[in-house]
């Protein structure tokens, strides 16, 4: 994995891990085998390509990588000639290229020489040949810092480079190269190296070193990192030094901050319950033991997140980086918990833990965050509030006929005597209930006293206007002469209840969005009382616009039929009737008459 001349300089000076085992061919690579089986087939295919761009996080290899390729590029061997990916035998130019000192292989920072002029230095040398190699190779890191003149300047040498001249780039922000440059590149996306594949390799370089590690040491490394080998190694550097040769949990815990996996189960199982001394008691726990609040919180959330993708995804539980404690008891809260309260959950902590990491008190507002999340256990979910809302909620309970205190509606809040907000929640929810939404599921909420339950009936003005129909308020607003109201009532609103107080409709696509709180606040003035509207999901009937349509069409049809005035437009061509009035004597006549002798009574007007 290292060679031996890496192992120690020749001053007996210390070499990192990360420089140390650093791999020296395409078989050292680990977790890029597509990038690896890419390159194989197109080097043995002679398919090779002019330019490479490499991108990744940091620490994925994109630089090593570089260097491996410039290596295979010009790999020489008594017995090989020819660009190869077998590199086990070490060539000619191997080790300077490697340690970074072959004159033919020129690896720039672009993060310092970002200008125009250092690329046109470059591109000046791109016309001689190689000194020693097969191949002259620029490598140019952090490509994303040079500027835009830079990149212009280097666009026509990347698309026509001389045949001796190979590019390879690397990148951490990708989406910072100009398009033009990446259409000229053959581009390979490093990936994460997994927490599995990650702890197996570092397990071997910690038997290479002869250093003791724990499994769960090496998981709590492999998580930190983030599927960074390079800071995977630089934390097993660190542990193997504070450790003292020997790497625990328990050491790699108090090093980095951490929270011990199964005291932040406990701490979530507390959350879930609504159980908040005891939630603040193990925080507070966890925080004299030396783990940092931000921390905490964030491995609430992945917690938080390994029990949601449990819930869908139960082979997640054989992830190698994974404890006992992390498997059967999440296991066992994604079957409790719903979707709703875990993503519920995760959006307060990702907000929470913003807010510590701002904060300068991070006890404390880790602590607040800590309360929200225990409090909301206790709160319905947005399906529970709209469903409360949809049956009628906001109306209070009539009185028990015993004259007994009356109770509000389940999950409606109510005032206690101290002035307090409470919510009573129907949700009483076993583990593993199918229902979606629910409250906590964990929660076993008591029931709010009914002596503190207080509910009043709206008041009502003396004299108050009743209303019964849509008809009643359009015809209120043409009293009132508020003429734009009516046309929009009788436009877009769609009835689906009306009582005393109370009025359900719904809306017309082109309907305004005041339109609802227009209604609500034109009604309370209007007839001296409060009104409650809402939007129901019902579809409601007809507007009054599309039942006066309806009526005119039926008129214009049964006009049409009657013979005198079929008559009259075969008469008169190019007639044509445009209304139907029925005469006012007929509409407040209850009774139909007979006809007149003429005919005349109740003939319809044309």
């Amino acid at each position: 994995m290292s060679d031996s001349a890496d192992m120690t300089k020749a001053d007996g000076a210390y070499r990192v891990l990360a420089r140390k085992y650093r791999p020296r061919d395409f078989s050292d690579l680990i977790g890029q085998e597509p990038m690896v089986r890419t390159l194989t087939n197109a080097f043995a295919s002679g398919r090779i390509a002019q330019a490479w761009m490499l991108t990744g996080v940091r620490g994925v290899g994109k630089t090593t990588t570089a260097r491996i390729l410039a290596r295979a590029l010009n790999y020489e061997t008594d017995t090989v000639n020819t660009p190869s990916i077998d590199l086990a035998t070490p060539g000619r130019h191997c080790a300077a290229i490697m340690e970074s000192r072959h004159v033919d292989v020129v690896e720039m920072d672009a993060a310092s020489h970002t200008g125009v002029d250092n690329m046109r230095d470059i591109l000046e040398q791109v016309r001689y040949r190689p000194a020693s190699a097969r191949y002259k190779v620029y490598i140019i890191d952090e490509v994303h810092m040079l500027s835009g003149g830079a990149f212009n300047a280097m666009l026509k040498t990347l698309e026509e480079p001389p045949p001796h001249v190979k590019f390879i780039f690397a990148t951490t922000e990708i989406r910072k190269v100009p398009i033009t440059v990446l259409s000229r590149c053959q581009r390979f996306d490093l990936r994460r190296v997994e927490a599995g594949v990650l702890m197996k390799h570092l397990g071997q370089i910690a038997h290479e070193e002869k250093v003791a590690v724990d499994h769960d040491a090496l998981a709590m490394i492999a998580r930190a990192a983030e599927g960074s080998v390079r800071d995977s190694l630089s934390i097993l550097d660190q542990a193997i030094a504070h450790g003292g040769g020997e790497v625990t949990a328990e050491a790699v815990r108090s090093m980095l901050g951490l929270a011990d996996r199964a005291r932040i189960i406990d701490l979530f199982e507390h959350l879930m319950k609504g159980d908040l001394p005891a939630a603040l008691a193990e925080f507070r726990t966890q925080y004299d033991a030396g783990a940092d609040p931000a921390v905490v919180l964030t491995d609430l959330a992945q917690f938080n997140h390994l029990v949601t993708r449990l819930r869908f995804v139960p082979e997640a539980a054989d992830d190698a980086s994974l404890n006992e404690d992390e498997r059967t008891r999440g296991a066992a809260m994604a079957e409790a918990l719903s979707v709703r309260v875990l993503s519920r959950t995760w959006q307060m902590l990702l907000k929470g833990i913003a807010e510590v990491e701002a904060s300068n008190r991070p006890l404390a507002a880790a602590e607040m965050v800590l309360i929200r999340i225990a409090h909301a256990a206790d709160l319905p979910t947005l399906d529970e509030a709209i469903r409360h809302v949809e049956e009628g909620a906001a109306r209070t309970s009539p009185a028990p006929s015993d004259g007994s205190p009356a109770r509000p509606p389940a999950g409606s809040p109510v005032r206690d005597g101290g002035g307090a907000t409470q919510t009573v929640s129907s949700a009483r929810m076993s583990p593993g209930s199918g229902s979606g939404g629910q409250t906590m599921r964990l929660v076993e909420t008591a029931p709010v006293p009914e002596a503190k339950a207080e509910v009043r009936e709206p008041e009502v003005e003396t004299g108050a206007v009743p209303l019964a129909s849509l008809e009643e308020i359009v015809a209120l607003a043409d009293e009132r002469r508020d003429m734009a109201f009516k046309v929009m009532v009788k436009r877009c609103v769609r009835l689906v209840s009306i009582e005393p107080g109370r009025l359900d409709v719904n809306l017309t696509d082109d309907a305004p969005k005041t339109l609802l709180g227009d209604i609500t606040r034109k009604l309370s003035e209007w007839t001296g009382r409060r009104w409650v509207v809402s939007l129901s999901r019902q579809a409601g009937g007809r507007t009054l616009a599309e039942i006066e349509h309806s009526e005119h069409e039926t008129r214009l049809v049964d006009a049409r039929s009657d013979p005198a005035v079929a008559a009259i437009l075969e008469r008169f061509p190019g007639a044509r009737i445009t209304d139907v009035r029925i005469p006012d004597a007929e509409v407040e006549d209850a009774l139909p008459t007979a006809p007149g002798p003429d005919g005349d009574d109740d003939e319809e007007e044309l």
